[in-house]
């Protein structure tokens, strides 16, 4: 996760570059599920893989408790919890049938279907988009407009900080034309700091509690509070979703009980999250995983009496300014993309 405990820190691009080499073997794969990774039950539980994404981290919480407080088997089902390696397409193990669920974005899902990738988004998990732009605390630039003719770092033009800031900077009037955007990799921290640039892009979940820890006071810009964008939640293939609408509907509740339980209790949520990420048990390092989580939990809270709900609007929203502001190859449906249907009643 490069030093990261947020979902969607990691490039990106090459997963959608490479989707077309593996959507050869959607057609055999669709309407099927995963088959069994070694080890699996072969009791009456229904087996199920969701790709987690990249390294073991705290901010997959609400999995890691569901797995270890029984929700999955309680609702009869024997889950995988399958993190990728960090080298790893984000999507060739969905696209070849190996996982049945991944936990991604909805700009990424959209991105992934403009690419043929059959994914559909069916229930919203972080509720709040969570990158931030970031300024020193004394900078000159006290509103978005005033980015004009500044320097913005971002880790690379490519995933949530680079969305997110085209988001703020449309928010402001202003276009990537009106500032300068350097790429730094993820060294967001240690750029601004040194005053290498003017400004930066992160997570509200990660850099802000680095630079506190630095003593180093700032503002922020919250993306969430511009333009609407749909951050992770859980998506499978349309075949998937056909084959096993019971198992998915299941998976979602026991999910949602997750999220619940990590809301109301982080430190209790931590502690379980030691099994699945390794380090955790270390005094320090539970209580910076901690102090993420509490960090985490305003963009994991339900905003809508419907847990887990898509917002039409919000789609449509989310779809046009992906599609004016290039980040989508080819034309996409965004009607097809979401679904409430397998939501708990």
């Amino acid at each position: 996760m490069r030093q990261s405990y947020t979902p969607r820190q990691v490039a990106r691009p090459a997963a959608l570059v490479m989707l077309s080499a593996l959507l050869v073997a959607l057609t055999a794969f669709a309407g099927c599920g995963a088959a069994p990774v070694s080890g699996e039950s072969s009791s009456s539980l229904t087996p199920l893989t969701v790709g987690l994404t990249y390294v073991p981290n705290i901010q997959f919480a609400p999995f890691y408790v569901a797995e270890a407080l029984g929700y999955y088997k309680a609702a009869g089902l024997n889950v995988t919890l399958r993190h990728h390696n960090v080298g790893e397409d984000e999507f060739a193990a969905i696209a070849a049938g190996r996982e049945n669920v991944i936990f991604a974005g909805g700009d990424e899902t959209l991105q992934a279907r403009a690419k043929g990738l059959p994914l559909v988004y069916v229930a919203n998990i972080y509720t709040e988009y969570p990158v931030t732009l970031i300024v020193p605390a004394n900078s000159p630039i006290q509103s978005l407009s005033d980015l004009r003719g500044h320097t913005i770092g971002v880790p690379g033009q490519y995933g949530a900080t680079y969305i997110g800031l085209l988001a703020l900077l449309k928010s402001a009037g202003l276009t990537t034309s009106d500032v300068t955007i350097q790429s730094i990799g993820y060294t967001q921290v240690s750029a601004l700091i040194g005053h290498k640039v003017d400004a930066v892009m992160g997570y509200i979940n990660n850099e802000p509690i680095q630079f506190q820890k630095a003593g180093f006071a700032i503002r922020t810009f919250p993306v969430a509070s511009t333009q609407p964008l749909i951050s992770n939640g859980l998506a499978a293939q349309e075949g998937e979703l056909k084959a096993q609408p019971a198992a998915i509907k299941a998976l979602i509740a026991a999910t949602l009980k997750g999220v619940d339980y990590t809301i109301a209790h982080p430190q209790e949520a931590v502690t379980l999250s030691q099994k699945y990420v390794p380090g955790l048990s270390d005094p320090s390092a539970a209580a910076s995983a901690l102090a993420v989580l509490k960090a985490t939990l305003p963009a994991i809270a339900p905003n809508s009496a419907h847990p887990g709900y898509n917002s039409p609007a919000a789609w449509q929203s989310m779809a046009a300014f992906l599609q004016a502001s290039g980040q989508l190859n080819g034309a996409v449906n965004v009607t097809q993309a979401y679904s409430n249907a397998y939501l708990p009643s």
